[in-house]
């Protein structure tokens, strides 16, 4: 795997602090982002080392960089192990959230309660969605793409928020993994980060109009109830790029883009990742 000069120059703790999240220093680890439930967070360990978090090994740079997500109801301590030239240990103190209750109310009761002759597409499309985001790529430019900042991949008023408890129609769901935009029918959908899209269907049961973009290492995008699908698998996109258009397909009640994010297993928050949205820009006065 070859890094180049660029790459090491972010790593540093100054790059660290770009996006201006505090560098910690724990016993073992160096890191920044979100040690909290939803969060990412990434640092730095003696080249060489091999990285566990609550047993599970983690990927670790030619350089030592290292990263873990945690998910919606992560316990409030995880054990990390440093093995290497410098070994050591500590117990991650992972911040607890509290979670909104949102009802949803229209949502066509077939995928509220959906037929027993769709459930066979149902497993179909869930093995589908899981062998996309299986592959582990190697891609370095993740630990840049972090620092850099993930951007929006629409611009709008945030309609629904990571971990909420989902009411569907008055019954109790699945939390909501996603961060909702609500914008209309049409509107560009962008890439966040840059990536490799592993998954592009038109047509989900549940998601309608689908894109995984992974973006290293098992850290993936996924973009949810689109209207137009304009990317195919295998593109590899830049920061900023066409994924297609918003739209309501799939279980939506309105137009708007359901972005999530992925680590591994783990279902992660993207607002810690990106920056606040942008406010509208005022209407001029006539």
């Amino acid at each position: 795997m070859v890094v180049n000069a660029g790459f090491r120059r972010l790593l540093g703790a100054v790059a660290m602090m770009a996006m201006g999240a505090p560098l910690v220093q724990g016993s073992c680890l160096q890191y920044s982002g979100a040690l909290e439930q939803g969060g990412f967070i990434w640092g730095r360990v003696a080249p060489g080392s091999t990285v566990t978090l609550g047993g599970q090994a983690l990927d670790v740079l030619p350089d030592g960089t290292t990263f873990a997500g945690f998910g919606r109801d992560a316990k409030s301590q995880v054990e990390l192990v440093v093995a290497g030239p410098q070994p050591c240990s500590e117990t991650l103190q992972v911040a607890r959230r509290e979670y909104q209750v949102q009802r949803v109310e229209g949502v066509p009761q077939a995928t509220v309660t959906p037929p027993p002759e769709m459930l066979a597409r149902i497993q179909r499309e869930a093995t589908l969605v899981a062998n996309a985001r299986a592959p582990s790529l190697q891609r370095p430019q993740l630990v840049e793409t972090v620092l850099e900042r993930f951007v929006w991949p629409a611009q709008g008023p945030i309609s629904g928020v990571y971990g909420s408890q989902r009411f569907y129609n008055g019954k109790p769901s699945n939390p909501h993994f996603g961060v909702d935009v609500a914008v209309p029918t049409g509107t560009p959908v962008y890439a966040p980060a840059p990536g490799v899209v592993t998954l592009a269907e038109p047509d989900l049961y549940f998601s309608g109009g689908t894109v995984i973009l992974d973006h290293g290492y098992r850290l993936s995008s996924t973009f949810l109830h689109m209207s137009k699908v304009a990317v195919k698998v295998g593109d590899e996109l830049r920061a900023g790029e066409l994924i297609g258009a918003v739209g309501s397909t799939g279980r939506a009640t309105g137009p708007h883009l359901d972005w999530r994010m992925n680590w591994r297993e783990e279902r992660i928050d993207p607002q810690l990742l990106a920056p606040p949205m942008p406010k509208p820009k005022p209407m001029p006065k006539p």
